[in-house]
């Protein structure tokens, strides 16, 4: 065998380099140092309270403990003049221990082997009560560490289940109609449109009764100015389900907020009985007439107008339809002789309007008897004059042919001469409204010589 430090040859059975002095090592040297850092890590990885240590301190005294189930070796060596002491335990396997003194002093070595790989400590130096009280403290570190690993082992199955039900969740919120809608609603946001109305046409293919999709894709084509297309969505869906009150609200929605509040009447005109009581805020009662129109008046009449909810009141008189830019009632209308057609919508504070309520007047005064005229009928031999009373209000209009009078005969404006011979004289009256009176009819001879 050759010396580790300087290769010299040496012989059987010597235990150190006759050349260098230096001691031999049969194993490599023990650093207790190492197998602390061992421990220390082992310790953490399997959640121990805490570990052997390597180097104790006991009265001024170090021991070097080898746990190990093989060979340890200690060397210790004093080159000065003192005392040296070292003390080597080996708790498994062989010790071996060499003390050299070079010096003048004295040189003492112990070492103690404790067969058996049990682990264990030679307690041969401690009293019972110590040594159990030892051993109770290690069943108590055991059990902790028994219990930290059974606790680590639930927090970990528990983590586990936890991430399987939430990655579940998401995947079923994704999945579902509100994961559609909403990331319908974000892909809007951002401007990609083609992403958001599929997101939105898939929650709808998911559940078509809902509103909340249609919503969202309305909203698609409005930011794309397209809103016939974005009304054609409630359209087809409320074709469908006639009864969806939630769909019918959103459809009503929709024309509030873009400005076709008066297509809301008509929308819910013929709705099921049901979804106008859901949608009655929506509905708006039309104005109340003060005059009923199925019988004509004899002289000029005073018309009011009412609503309910303080609505207000818009209204046209020339038989257009009324709109918020209408006049806007506020005193009682004068029906004057003849047709008048008064159409009227009330709004709410909203906007909303009603549907328009359309109403025909028609006054008819009374009109004049036939007009008189002079002279009467008769025979004449001098030049005569022919007068017609024609009263306030009223025109005459007359012919000398034996035809009724219209309002495109000769007009009467002053005494017309009778001419000679015999003459068939027919005159009537028309009021400012065009109706006309009797027709008076005069036979005049007018013989001069």
């Amino acid at each position: 065998m050759k010396c580790g430090y300087c290769g010299h040859e040496i012989p059987e059975g010597k235990l150190y380099c006759e050349k260098c002095g230096k001691e031999v090592c049969i194993v490599p040297e023990y650093n207790p140092l190492e197998d602390m850092l061992t421990q220390q890590i082992r310790g953490a990885i399997n959640g121990d309270d805490g570990y052997e240590d390597y180097l104790e301190y006991d009265s001024g005294r170090r021991r070097n403990l080898n746990t190990g189930g093989g060979i340890s070796r200690n060397t210790s060596r004093n080159t000065g003049g003192g005392v040296s002491r070292n003390t080597s335990r080996n708790t498994g396997g062989v010790s071996r221990n060499t003390s050299r003194n070079t010096g003048g002093g004295a040189s003492r070595s112990t070492s103690r082997d404790v067969r058996g790989n049990t682990g264990r400590r030679n307690t041969g130096n401690l009293t019972e009560q110590e040594r159990k009280r030892r051993q109770a403290e290690r069943k108590k570190a055991e059990r902790r560490k028994a219990k930290r690993r059974i606790r680590m082992g639930c927090f970990f199955m528990i983590f586990l289940l936890l991430a399987a039900i939430v990655g579940s969740g998401i995947t079923l919120y994704l999945n579902s109609y509100k994961g559609f809608v909403d990331r319908g609603n974000k892909s809007l946001r951002a401007g990609a449109y083609n992403e958001a109305i599929d997101f939105f046409e898939r929650a709808i293919r998911k559940d078509e009764t809902k509103a909340d999709a249609y919503i969202g894709l309305s909203q698609v084509y409005i930011a794309k100015s397209d809103l016939d297309w974005a009304e054609s969505i409630f359209h087809e869906a409320v074709k469908k389900q006639p009864k969806n009150a939630d769909i019918y609200e959103a459809y009503a929605k929709f024309y509030m907020e873009t400005d076709q509040k008066e297509k809301i009447p008509v929308l819910l005109e013929d709705v099921d009985d049901e979804v106008a009581e859901l949608l009655a805020g929506y509905i708006i009662e039309g104005p109340k007439f003060s005059l009923d129109d199925s019988e004509p008046f004899e002289d000029v009449q005073e018309l009011t107008m009412t609503a309910k909810n303080g609505c207000i009141i818009y209204y046209t008189d020339d038989g257009g339809e009324a709109t918020i830019k209408s006049k806007k009632y506020t005193e009682p209308i004068q029906i004057g002789e003849g047709e008048s057609v008064i159409t009227a919508i009330s709004v709410d504070e909203k906007g909303v309007p009603s549907l328009p309520v359309k109403k025909t007047f028609t006054v008819e005064l009374p009109i004049v008897d036939a007009p008189a005229v002079s002279p009467s009928t008769g025979q004449y031999n001098s030049a005569m004059q022919i007068e017609v009373r024609v009263p306030e209000g009223y025109e005459a209009y007359y012919t000398m042919t034996g035809d009724d009078p219209t309002t495109a005969s000769s007009k009467y404006s002053e005494p017309i001469d009778m001419p000679e011979g015999e003459t068939l004289f027919k005159v009537v009256l028309v009021n400012a409204k065009g109706r006309m009176s009797g027709i008076t009819t005069r036979n005049y001879v007018l013989e001069t010589e």
